[in-house]
């Protein structure tokens, strides 16, 4: 952001507003908060609201590793009006992204919002019955209430444009090369050994992500591949995937920082079966590693995979696995560097819409009164209840 004759800030003071945050361990909650600690580097102040803020939660539906916040806007709303941002991301279409979207609308606050996956088609894969239309309704009433929506690729940009929301704009993910690279394939050290699939037979084709009915990993469990497959992750449909495929696949849990990088970068290829995605972080990060990925073409891969000599996309997704064997291990790391977070954070706060600093004065001057006022009754009461204690207490 440049200076623009005083009235904008070269360092913005950001509120982000998530209901997928830390402990939650994703593509969405990698993406946020890799993109605010690079804002941060570059002298941006970032606010978080999140679930794990000590708001009132209950486990997701269907999902109970998930947690979504209850009664939540007054909280939003005091936090809000004290940070006085220069400009508000909403991050998710769930109840925090509901009561700040209100909230800004309520205020005339400009905000932006992000589009990380197909919630339509997530909620459909859990509840058949309900329509894909309503699912899109729901999503796209939310989103074309703000200003900019950010979403992770061009072609993802023109399936939206088609569904009729507005005022679009790609906005690509990164990954940290330093943790991802080429070296740690093999690279013997006393945690992990020389090889994490060590006593597998090979090629190892690897999965790894979210175990949930979205992600459409059965039909990866049931391809006829030669070698092992292998699943890296964690999920509602672990303990069903496992028990159902115990002798077909291997399923390591979770793994996370320094170890993840060796799953990926000891594997042969990376297998991305999902549909619902709309970029696939594990693709970058595989293929930093070296690790080349096979992939339906499809929302994401089609946009990251195709021409890059870093993986293969077919509606075959068992002749895409093969394909990728004989690929150069190098294209694909070579590949991965095009995407780096510095840049994916620059894009981030390019695409924000601040307001100018006599607009912003104006604005949350105006609703600390407010709030000042509607608090008021509370602290009279307060006040009320403190003094008949004292006088229960003294007599007087």
């Amino acid at each position: 952001m440049v200076e623009n004759s005083g009235s904008l800030k070269t360092h913005m003071k950001i509120l982000l507003v998530t209901d997928a945050w830390k402990p939650q361990m994703n593509g969405v909650v990698r993406t946020l908060s890799k993109t605010i600690e690079e804002c941060e580097k570059a002298g941006h102040i970032v606010e978080v609201i999140a679930p794990s803020d000590g708001f009132l939660t209950m486990p997701l539906p269907t999902y109970p590793d998930i947690s979504i916040s209850l009664f939540a806007k007054r909280e939003v709303e005091r936090r809000l009006v004290l940070f006085a941002p220069d400009a508000v991301h909403i991050a998710t279409e769930g109840p925090l992204g509901w009561a700040a979207r209100a909230l800004c609308l309520k205020w005339g606050m400009p905000f932006t919002t992000s589009y990380h996956t197909k919630f339509p088609e997530y909620i459909h894969a859990r509840f058949p019955l309900l329509p894909l239309f309503l699912g899109y309704k729901f999503v796209r009433d939310f989103h074309n209430a703000g200003g900019r929506i950010m979403v992770t690729t061009p072609s993802m940009v023109e399936f939206l444009a088609e569904k009729n929301f507005y005022n679009l704009a790609a906005w690509a993910r990164g990954v940290d090369l330093t943790q991802f690279n080429p070296k740690v394939r093999f690279a013997k050290n006393d945690k992990f050994g020389a090889d994490v699939y060590v006593g597998l037979k090979r090629p190892i084709f690897v999965n790894v992500g979210r175990l949930a009915v979205e992600k459409n990993i059965e039909t990866f469990l049931e391809l006829d591949l030669v070698g092992t497959k292998v699943v890296v992750g964690d999920g509602p449909q672990m303990a069903a995937l496992q028990k159902k495929y115990k002798d077909q696949a291997v399923f390591t849990g979770a793994k996370h920082g320094s170890e993840l990088a060796r799953y990926y970068a000891d594997a042969d290829v990376l297998v991305f079966p999902s549909k619902t995605d709309t970029f696939g972080l594990v693709i970058i990060e595989a293929m930093a590693t070296g690790t080349p990925v096979a992939a339906y073409p499809v929302h994401g891969p089609i946009d990251i995979i195709p021409n890059s000599s870093a993986g293969v996309v077919d509606d075959d997704l068992r002749a895409a696995c093969l394909a990728c064997l004989d690929l150069d291990r190098s294209d694909a790391a070579r590949h991965a560097k095009k995407y780096a977070w510095k840049k994916v954070a620059a894009d981030f706060v390019g695409l924000l819409e601040p307001e100018t600093e006599p607009q912003r004065r104006r604005r949350w001057r105006r609703a600390r009164r407010a709030l000042k006022l509607a608090s008021a009754p509370w602290r009279i009461i307060k006040k009320i209840v403190r003094r008949l204690g004292r006088l229960l207490k003294t007599g007087r």
